[in-house]
């Protein structure tokens, strides 16, 4: 059966804001016990919990958060300043941030930066200070982003994400094992060599790509051919398959981002080139889409959820004064489909 609130009239006057006090009175119970269950408390009984709820609902009561973080000296929200938000990894990394938040009982409120520079930065950081957020999460996997925080003031923690090395940084994704993964495919598939897109030269993921390439062509061996660089557009990956077809010899492509790779197999195909009986081509992230593409597209893929939990389990820790276990970087997966294949 089904509880319900008692239908009293003792309510709180009409036009007055319902407080936690009308809430406990029309329910039932004490002033501590709507507490308990406001803050999810495990102590409370299921028929407790549901007249309590039931009579939020009626009074349309709304919790005074600005009384609380008086009391408690916390708002339960956190600040994220998210740079190049229209990119697939950080707008994954977003929502992770986001989800693993919510999870952990916190509220997200998000500053999106075009330009990335120490004036812009600063300001996003002072709006969310202005908000009294817990603590701030910063995606900016650009140079920019790190210099712009590097010597700002702390008044709240603070950590990177996809960053640099240090003591702001949160361990993310093995990029350059992901590219290593990736160049290792092409190589043991019986191609002599692996042209790289890299993406934007500012851009700690592109550097740590372009590392794995290069490493794993210099422990097999292989030639070294001239990096080409791209934007992570599928422009740019257009632009740079068009480039590549001046090179009859070339029989493997690493892009570094799938929309770079999508540019490459819509440049092969307009000269007539087949993917994969001329040349093989494998992303990086495995988009939702690129399963179909024509061909469908192999790739790597990046655990988001992972490094949204790892990232709210650190900030929090930082928040509550304590230290996080060690951890290391998160493996990617090559996702093999049928845009490689041997050389003819």
């Amino acid at each position: 059966m089904t509880s319900r609130a008692p239908a009293r009239t003792d309510g709180p006057d009409r036009g007055r804001t319902p407080v936690m006090r009308d809430v406990a009175r029309l329910a039932g119970v004490s002033h501590q016990t709507v507490s308990r269950v406001l803050n999810g408390h495990a102590s409370v009984s299921d028929s407790t919990r549901e007249r309590v709820e039931l009579a939020i609902a009626q009074l349309g009561y709304r919790r005074n958060v600005s009384a609380r973080a008086l009391i408690t000296k916390r708002t339960n929200t956190l600040g994220v300043v998210s740079v190049s938000a229209q990119q697939y990894g950080p707008a994954s990394t977003l929502s992770a941030i986001s989800h693993a938040a919510r999870q952990a009982g916190y509220f997200v409120s998000v500053v999106a930066l075009d330009v990335v520079d120490r004036s812009s930065m600063r300001a996003a950081i002072d709006h969310l200070m202005a908000a009294a957020v817990d603590g701030v999460v910063v995606i900016a996997p650009v140079r920019a982003a790190v210099e712009a925080v590097a010597g700002l003031p702390g008044p709240v923690p603070l950590v990177m994400v996809e960053a640099q090395d240090g003591e702001q940084s949160v361990p993310g994704i093995d990029q350059a094992g992901g590219a290593r993964a990736a160049t290792r495919h092409l190589l043991e598939l019986g191609h002599s060599t692996v042209v790289h897109i890299r993406g934007p030269l500012d851009w700690f993921e592109a550097d740590a790509r372009a590392n794995g390439w290069l490493s794993e062509l210099t422990a097999a061996r292989a030639p070294v051919p001239q990096v080409l660089v791209g934007d992570w557009s599928s422009r740019s990956g257009y632009e740079a398959g068009r480039r590549i077809l001046e090179q009859p010899h070339v029989t493997a492509v690493f892009a570094a981002n799938d929309q770079m790779a999508l540019g490459v197999l819509h440049a092969l195909d307009e000269a007539g080139r087949s993917v994969p009986g001329d040349i093989s081509v494998v992303g990086f992230d495995d988009l939702p889409e690129s399963e179909f593409f024509h061909p469908p597209l192999t790739t790597v893929r990046q655990d988001f959820a992972e490094v949204g939990r790892r990232c709210i389990t650190e900030i929090i820790a930082r928040i509550d004064g304590t230290c996080p276990s060690p951890t290391g970087l998160i493996d990617p997966e090559l996702i093999v489909r049928s845009s490689t294949a041997a050389p003819r």
